[in-house]
Parts: C-alpha cells; structure tokens; sequence
C-alpha cells in the first residue's frame, strides 16, 4: 500500500486547494497516472501515482485545503480488472464518515476555516480545526499577514471573535434580492491569492503613479520595415514588448532605485534585470519573468514572452518562472484600455503601464499639428524609496529611449 501525498513544490507555497479528482474511489491506476489537480497561489500541478494498484481511500474532497506532505488518499495492492465494478468500495468509505462527524462534532467548521485562503502555518490551521475559530478573524502581528498558532491561541482566548461571525452570516443572507436572479461563486484560490496581495499591496507601499504619453511613429515605422525579415530570420513576430523590455532595461540602468526593493530597514538593490511581463490567463492575471533581459536579443526577447504566454493560457507555468522579477511591465492597451493606473507587483517598487495607441493630433512646432500614433504610458512607484523627481525622469527615459528605437541597442 501506498500514500497519496502532497509533495513540495517550492519554498513559498505550503499548501493548495484540491480542484479536482481525476480518480474515483476503487479505480485502477499505474504509476504516473494523473490522480488529481492541486490548485496553489501560484501554480496548479498535476498530483501522479507513485505505484501501480487499486485507488482504496480518498481522504480530502474537491475545495478542501491541504498541506504540503499531508496524506490525501493510499492506494492498495490489486489489479485493474475487478477494480472497475468494485460498487461495495464506495458505500463502505462514504459508511464511516458520518460516524466521524459526532466523534468529533468540533471539526465542523474545518472546512470553513480551510477555505479562506488565509495564509496560516499548519499548525495555525490544525488548533483552529479544534478549537471552531474562523482564521480570517484571526489578527496576526505577521508583516506579511501570515496566522501562527500563538495568534490562535489568542484569539481563542478572546470573547470577541464569537460575535463577529454572526454579522458575516447575517451579511451574507441580503446579498441576493429575492426574486432576482443571482448566483453564487467561490473564489478560485488564485484569484483569492491576487486580491489579497493587491490590497496588500496597496496597504504596505506609498504607491504614487506618474504617466507621460509616447509618440510610437519611430516604433511603427521599425516594425513596419523590418517586421517581415526578422519573422523570416527568427520565426517570431516582432512585437511592441520587447521595445518596451529593452527601453526599460535602459532606465533601469540609469535610475536603480526602481530595480531595487525594501527589506525591513535596508534597500536591496538588484544589479540584474529580471523584468515581469503581465499575462492574462483563464485562473487570473499571473506575471511570469523573462530573465537576464539586458543580455537578450529582441527575438528572444519576444521569443520568451510567447512560450510564457504560451504556457500561462495552458496552466503549465512553473513556480520557478513566476518568482524572483525586479520589475514589471503590464499591457493594459490590448484590451483597449487608453489609461490606467497599474497596482504595483510587490515587493517591487515600480510598475509600468503600457495603453492602447491612438491616432491624437501634435503639435509639432508653433504652427504646425499632425495626427500622431500617441500611447500614454503610466509608472506606479513606491513612494519610500523613490522620489518624485527619480520616478519623472524614469518615465521620461522609457520615453525618449522608445521615441528613438536604435538608441536601445546601445542603452538598453
């Protein structure tokens, strides 16, 4: 017999959300069959069989939370065959799970506490199993928001988490209207995941946003030249990104402070240039890293941002290209959007926006207006490391860096 369990799949992620069994109770496998789909904040994974035999338990149901290295099911000694009609096997595990709820009417409100997306150590999430506490109601001196067990303690000893979830129950019966139609939801884990860290984000930075506008006819006019070589050359279209990417790069060099972060007391300031580009996919924005991007080409620049596209529609990211960026670049303007203010990507402390381009009347001297190709562009910094001034003179580098695209090749 062997163990169904949660492997480890990154320092950052100790637990996920069961989002479907593949496998029923009594059904066949062979190692390395997919068993399950395991949704964590960053990454959803496929969960594979270590042995041949039969699948005897499933201890854990789809939405439940579960613990890196917590077992979830075993599977059992047997053939393939008889496995298929085993009817029995599912009356006799559904048979003691009612006997287990009065053993133990305490756990009732696991699932409850399990399902928040709090982000608590295990052993925070076990007492609160015991002792009935809602971790979101939790307070934690964590800077990151994380409940430890000596937070449950308190709030177990306190009288006043009882009340409090009343209101929410209270709360939750008027938000549909009688007779309207409406239809409740849960969050997926990763999109709670990205409302926390964006409210977190929005908490713990000064976060300032500056914008200009970019004149793309030197862009456009590059692309329009050169566009079909590069695809023949390089078997990738040459796309707006990785003008973006290089000019970036080049004010990075040129004010560090926006490639840096905060640790407690002290700056860190980076001395790479791993830039985040910001991908929309079907689970919620996720941001994925092209690395080293101040010693890559334009085509493999481009060439990175599509297989990361790629693999970010198809949930098949890895952890590892998700984590480390030191800045980020989002396109706001595929969508249409002509001006936003981008939310920044914590812990770094500088964003930047890019929108849609629009045909806007110039003037181009005292006397003269002509129809330009104008995108506006947006820079969201954190306030406590970079200085208004700093962060202006970024953006007007991103600016006249894109405004003159052969400068790229010697500056980004």
């Amino acid at each position: 017999m062997s163990d169904i369990i949660v492997p480890a799949m990154g320092e950052s992620i100790t637990e996920g959300t069961i989002s479907k069994w593949v496998v029923q109770e009594g059904a066949a496998v062979r190692q390395g069959d997919v068993l399950l789909e395991l949704e964590t904040d960053k990454v959803n994974i496929e969960i594979g069989a270590e042995a041949d035999g039969i699948v005897t338990s499933i201890l854990k149901k789809e939405g439940d939370t579960v613990a890196i290295g917590e077992v979830i099911g075993t599977i059992g000694e047997g053939s393939g065959a008889p496995a298929a009609p085993a009817a029995p096997a599912q009356p006799e595990a559904a048979a003691p799970a009612p006997a287990a709820a009065p053993a133990a009417p305490a756990a009732a409100p696991a699932p409850v506490a399990d399902t928040t997306g709090v982000n608590a150590s295990p052993a925070a999430r076990k007492l609160a199993r015991e002792k009935g506490i809602d971790l979101s109601a939790v307070p934690t001196r964590d800077p990151i928001g994380r409940v430890y067990s000596d937070d449950v303690k308190s709030a177990s000893n306190a009288p006043a988490p009882a009340p409090a979830a009343a209101p929410s129950a209270a709360a939750a019966a008027p938000a549909a209207v009688p007779g309207k139609p409406a239809e409740r939801k849960r969050m997926s884990r990763r999109r709670q995941t990205i409302a926390k860290r964006l409210v977190e984000a929005q908490h713990n930075a000064a976060m300032l946003t500056t914008f200009n506008e970019v004149d793309m006819t030197a862009i456009l006019d590059v692309r329009k030249r050169r566009k079909d070589k590069f695809k023949e050359k390089y078997d990738v279209n040459l796309g707006f990104m990785s003008f973006f990417t290089k000019a970036v790069v080049g004010a990075l060099k040129a004010f560090p402070l926006l490639n840096a972060e905060i640790d407690g007391n002290d700056i860190i300031e980076k001395h790479y240039y791993d830039i985040g580009i910001a991908v929309s996919a079907p689970d919620g924005l996720v941001v994925p890293v092209v690395r080293d991007a101040d010693r890559l080409g334009f085509a493999e620049i481009e060439r990175n941002i599509v297989d990361l596209a790629k693999k970010a529609r198809s949930n098949s990211l890895s952890l590892s290209e998700l984590q480390g960026g030191t800045f980020t670049i989002t396109n706001g303007g595929v969508f249409g959007s002509l001006l936003s203010t981008p939310i920044l990507n914590a812990p770094q402390v500088g964003i930047l926006g890019m929108h849609k381009i629009q045909l806007r009347p110039v003037a181009i001297d005292a006397e003269r207006m002509e129809n330009r190709p104008m995108m506006y562009i947006a820079l969201s910094y954190d306030h406590r490391i970079v200085d208004g001034a700093e962060a202006v003179s970024f953006l007007v580098k991103v600016k006249e860096l894109l405004e003159d695209p052969e400068s790229l090749l010697l500056e980004g």
